[in-house]
């Protein structure tokens, strides 16, 4: 084969990048854009009312907090304890025991009084056998349930939360995240605040609280995460949640809610069956079915979207654990993406098939897969004598900036609408960790999206895996 075959080869692969780069450029501009004017829309309308009186009532909307639990003997106690504490008066926290095989159950027995009592249980409910439901002989725990059950993982613990509650809405969280005392408020007024469709979900920001100062389930003082690899993932939260998916809560287009923060319409959710217990990527799975449903038959819906923090979570400071919740993340989009794959460009379901689900196929699933391929093709062609090393070095260069652009407005926009970093020196670290995020830290994420692949395509066996984390700082 001659060099004129491999310069077409080459030329066709610089026309497909350079075009794939502008999309890409053109969409995430788009997206800065809606999701400034969405925040600044949500900011106003916000801006005046107070719900808080309204919200005490007992004729208020009734919400449970489903919060699965494996292996949490640590921090159990201080986990209920912050939930117990929201201001809200009509909820009730129910803590899933899944099979913890240390002394989590324990713990929660000897803290809260608890005592077994007898609840009927729907047979015909798909999920792993209940071994007890207990509650507090204290009335101060009144709104605490704990459901001890064999082990069947998180989607299974959800699905019999889901359908022990008989709740209105249902908030599905992991049990180690720490909500704000206002946070059901701001929920359940998204729930009401449309008249012409109906909330069938609501989702959140999720914010890092790696070193931040955490006293008695109560959140003290915001600090920036002291490990880099937690500042790194700090930067890509706020992009993601701040921008991201901002921007697509403002075109109606969510498709994803964060496991770690998602409230739902009950009845909606058990129309579509629940969590589906096959796939490692249920929080996306979910709601991609709901969605589906209500299309499917013709009922007006949406999914409101809160900017405010009112969710904080540990994020992993080790690279393996990382690497390891990378992986469950892109078989998880792998997996959702390929179950509901007739919805790719079908007009049928609106924007969600003609720009959300596109916009997960060729960014979030398949762009790591064309950086990682891409990266050796270079190799390979320099080798070869074929590169356009000028072209190469200039595209490159572009991406570069614009990306550190796109940082950067994260970064500032973050301190001029919510501000929760307030020390000049915290921002410019920030913005120091944007600078080197593309060679230190996004091929640690390129690297686990492409394994995970490999797995779903070679049928490797893979669960949850562990995410073990440190602990909320105290104070002394």
């Amino acid at each position: 084969m001659d060099s004129g075959f491999f310069n077409i080869i080459l030329e066709y692969i610089n026309i497909v990048f350079f075009v794939f780069t502008a999309v890409l450029f053109t969409l995430f501009t788009i997206m800065g854009y809606l999701s400034t004017k969405g925040s600044l829309h949500y900011k106003n309308k916000n801006s005046f009312g107070d719900l808080s009186k309204v919200m005490a009532s007992p004729l208020a909307p009734s919400l449970t907090i489903v919060a699965p639990a494996f292996n949490e003997g640590m921090t159990i106690v201080e986990n209920i304890r912050s939930l117990l504490s929201l201001k809200y008066v009509n909820y009730q926290v129910m803590v899933v025991n899944d099979g913890s095989k240390d002394d989590t159950l324990q713990k929660m027995i000897d803290a809260y009084d608890l005592v077994k009592i007898d609840q009927p249980i729907d047979p015909n409910w798909k999920s792993k056998p209940i071994r007890g439901i207990y509650k507090s002989t204290q009335q101060s725990f009144s709104k605490l349930t704990v459901i001890d059950k064999e082990n069947g993982g998180k989607s299974d613990a959800l699905n019999t939360g889901m359908q022990l509650s008989e709740n209105q809405f249902i908030g599905c969280i992991d049990v180690d995240c720490l909500l704000l005392p206002d946070a059901l408020l701001h929920v359940v007024k998204s729930f009401y605040q449309r008249s012409e469709k109906r909330v069938i979900a609501v989702g959140g920001v999720i914010r890092v609280a790696n070193s931040c100062v955490i006293n008695g389930g109560a959140l003290e003082e915001i600090r920036l995460p002291k490990n880099w690899l937690a500042r790194f993932q700090l930067l890509e939260y706020t992009r993601s949640f701040l921008l991201g998916r901002m921007a697509f809560g403002r075109m109606d287009s969510l498709l994803i809610i964060s496991g770690a923060f998602g409230f739902f319409d009950r009845e909606i959710a058990l129309a579509c069956g629940g969590y589906d217990t096959h796939t490692v990527g249920e929080d996306m799975e979910i709601v991609f079915r709901m969605r589906r449903y209500m299309v499917e038959h013709k009922l007006p819906h949406t999914i409101e979207y809160i900017p405010d923090a009112l969710c904080w979570t540990e994020v992993p400071e080790s690279r393996k654990i990382l690497v390891n919740q990378r992986d469950r993340w892109s078989r998880g989009n792998f997996e959702t993406l390929y179950k509901h794959r007739d919805m790719f460009f079908n007009p049928k379901y609106g924007r969600l098939g003609l720009i959300s689900y596109p916009y997960w196929f060729f960014y979030e699933w398949l762009a790591p897969l064309l950086e990682f391929f891409g990266f050796f093709s270079i190799i390979l062609f320099y080798f070869l004598g074929i590169l356009n090393l000028p072209f190469f070095l200039a595209i490159t260069t572009m991406i570069y900036m614009y990306s550190i652009m796109f940082s950067f407005y994260a970064i500032l926009w973050e301190v001029y609408s919510y501000n929760e970093y307030k020390n000049v020196k915290d921002i410019l670290i920030l913005m120091g960790c944007a600078l080197i995020e593309p060679f230190v830290f996004h091929p640690i994420v390129v690297f686990a999206a492409v394994r995970g692949n490999y797995k779903k395509l070679f049928k490797i066996k893979s669960g949850w895996g562990t995410i073990t984390r440190k602990g909320f700082a105290k104070t002394t």
